[in-house]
């Protein structure tokens, strides 16, 4: 493609495009098509991979994915990404139609603006640049998911193993996600703590309260194991790191009657982990205090386990400061290296490479208008820019 005819991506107008697609998770309603079209504009063989399986509460779902690759050369540099968004909340709160993406005052509105519509714009917009001043030093890819914000089953992971399979190769990786915390620029994500959902119930024996003789009550139980593990402390903490964090989210009897031993209880909880440990290594710990609790008790206790993403850090290096020195040079700003805040994508992607985030102020995301400035969005593609001349300078 000659630099001539190579289009140069607004990256205001392409977040509006996007947004415009009202892709709730887990549907995809056209946004994949818009960006594979002006992938494609601009020298990209796109491939897409479609997942089918369990989803959110057993539902069944359709995962689109897109991976696109621009080049043969070394290295591969990715952006990673997702069109899903979370549901708007209602519609009557915002100051505009969600889906919309009306600019007001030099701020555009719509659910997706920060998280993460415009990251991708913008990097779109930032790789559209470079292109049209030349060839790049190596190659540029993208891989992007629409089964971000929902379970997560489908989408980036499965990618992932199949780019694996087929031995393609990516050296790096940014993710888009909203990292910076109240300016842009002042924080890229270098790690991110593993997550672990356990369910546990305790199975005991339904009677009268009136004779205790007769039955077996699991509420007891259920709250001294409960409290044994919230009274555990996991570690201290690890470099970068805070130290792992077990919360109980819920805890379950559902006995309506004043004079019935419940036949069974439940609990749910989820630990953050640091390096320290291993989602295995966890399970295993959960499965040794139960197994201590019903010996001690004579009741049955039965656990099942979700482990959605290992913790995991990008160590300091040419990535991480070349991606630093490009938003210094733009926005004026050296980012932090940090690990806080949820899990992201780049849990799976950093089983292919290193990997690291950087986007927009997150402040807005899943918020009632949630919202971006439009200068924002411009700077934020000149980052991009900077930051895909700074790796390829590096790696």
């Amino acid at each position: 493609m000659s630099r001539a005819s190579t289009p140069v991506i607004d990256p205001v107008e392409l977040t509006r495009d996007l947004i415009r697609i009202p892709s709730v998770t887990p549907a995809d309603e056209g946004a994949m098509d818009v960006l594979e079209r002006h992938l494609m504009a601009l020298g990209f063989t796109c491939r897409r991979l479609a997942f089918e399986g369990p989803g959110g509460q057993g539902v069944h779902a359709r995962i689109e994915n897109l991976y696109a690759r621009r080049g043969t050369a070394s290295p591969n540099l990715c952006f990673a990404g997702h069109t899903d968004v979370v549901p708007t909340g209602p519609s009557d709160q915002w100051s505009s139609q969600p889906f919309n993406a009306e600019v007001k005052d030099g701020v555009l509105y719509g659910r997706g603006a920060v998280d993460m519509k415009g990251g991708i714009a913008a990097w779109v917009a930032a790789v559209s640049q470079v292109i049209a001043d030349g060839e790049p030093a190596g190659s540029l890819s993208f891989l992007i998911t629409g089964d971000e914000e929902g379970p997560a089953l489908h989408g980036t992971k499965r990618v992932v193993e199949a780019l694996a399979a087929e031995g393609e190769v990516i050296d790096a990786c940014v993710v888009g996600e909203p990292s910076s915390s109240q300016q842009l620029g002042d924080m890229i994500k270098v790690g991110r703590r593993g997550s672990l959902n356990t369910w546990i119930t305790v199975h005991g024996k339904q009677g009268h309260v009136a004779y205790p003789e007769r039955a077996a009550n699991p509420a007891p139980v259920i709250a001294r194991l409960m409290a044994r593990l919230n009274d555990h402390v996991l570690d201290e903490g690890y470099e970068n790191f805070p130290p792992s964090n077990l919360e109980i989210t819920t805890i379950d009897i559902g006995n309506p009657a004043t004079n019935i031993i419940p036949a069974q209880a439940t609990a749910r909880l989820n630990i953050r982990f640091n390096p320290s440990h291993t989602g295995d290594a966890l399970i295993d710990w959960l499965n040794r205090e139960a197994g201590a609790m019903q010996a001690e008790t004579g009741l049955q206790i039965t656990l099942e386990h979700l482990c959605s993403g290992e913790a995991f850090l990008t160590e300091p290096g040419a990535f991480v400061e070349a991606v630093q020195d490009a938003v210094e040079a733009v926005a004026g700003r050296r980012p932090e290296a940090s690990t806080t805040g949820g899990t992201s994508d780049a849990r799976f992607i950093r089983a292919l490479c290193p990997v690291l985030e950087l986007g927009l102020v997150g402040q807005t995301m899943h918020q009632i208008d949630e919202r971006v400035p439009t200068a924002e969005l411009e700077t934020l593609t000149a980052v991009y820019r900077r930051v895909i001349e700074s790796v390829f300078e590096r790696l």
